[in-house]
């Protein structure tokens, strides 16, 4: 089904707004470039001045042209080994900052008695912070693995594995909908790369962000302009 551009940079696909937030018991989103301004791994890189050769193949991975996000991701890593780890502050305390509307709908969902989780292929670093920032009650992210205070280039290993790519995004979000005793058609995803696609497919209702074009051609939501509030023009508070 085609998307209906339901006003300037808003589009809908299979359904008739507005759809009420309270019909919904969980929100999961995706952190990089969603509830955040940056990529993060492109921003460490750039403190070692490898910037380019990073975000080139994070632009890749997110438009889907990379099919194995894992090796993708540890190509990644493996770039910033020698990194000090007090450049990931210095990227949290300079670049980072939240994306337009999200501190709006964030504290919407929650007042609608949302649960809130957030699942990203980013690292614990930054995820951590960004979910005491929000309130946010779960996370799930990558671990940078680090030595003697500079980053080793690998990722470190989890009891649930090593990466998380869209596979496992898919897998946390069916998991916690499962542990809450709710049906995946009461939960919300929000993401903007073809690794969030996943767990967008299984969410009954799907919101991208600004998102890739493989991402915004499957959205039940895409907001191509403006912040991410934009959502409760269709979406009954």
């Amino acid at each position: 089904m085609s998307a209906t551009e339901f006003s300037p940079g808003l589009w809908v696909r299979g359904f008739t707004p507005p759809l009420r937030l309270a019909e919904f018991k969980l929100v999961a989103f995706d952190m990089d470039s969603t509830l955040i301004n940056i990529e993060c791994v492109d921003e460490i890189a750039a403190v070692v001045g490898r910037k380019s050769e990073v975000a080139e193949i994070t632009e890749a991975a997110m438009r889907g042209e990379i099919a194995d996000y894992k090796d993708s991701l540890r190509r990644r890593v493996a770039l910033l080994a020698g990194v000090s780890e007090a450049a990931l502050q210095r990227v949290y305390d300079e670049r980072l900052q939240l994306n337009p509307g999200v501190e709006t709908f964030v504290r919407a969902c929650q007042a609608a008695g949302l649960k809130t989780l957030l699942i990203s292929g980013g690292f614990t670093f930054f995820s951590e912070r960004v979910r005491r920032r929000l309130g946010l009650d779960f996370a799930r992210a990558n671990t940078l693995g680090v030595a003697n205070g500079k980053l080793t280039g690998t990722l470190f290993d989890r009891p649930w594995g090593d990466i998380v790519d869209g596979r496992e995004k898919q897998r946390v979000l069916l998991e916690v909908i499962e542990l809450m005793g709710i049906d995946p058609a009461q939960s919300i995803a929000v993401g903007d790369g073809a690794n969030d696609l996943p767990m967008m497919s299984v969410a009954g209702l799907s919101i991208a962000y600004h998102p890739k074009p493989a991402v915004r051609e499957q959205a039940m939501i895409s907001i191509t302009d403006g912040g991410m509030d934009r959502a409760f023009e269709v979406l009954a508070r």
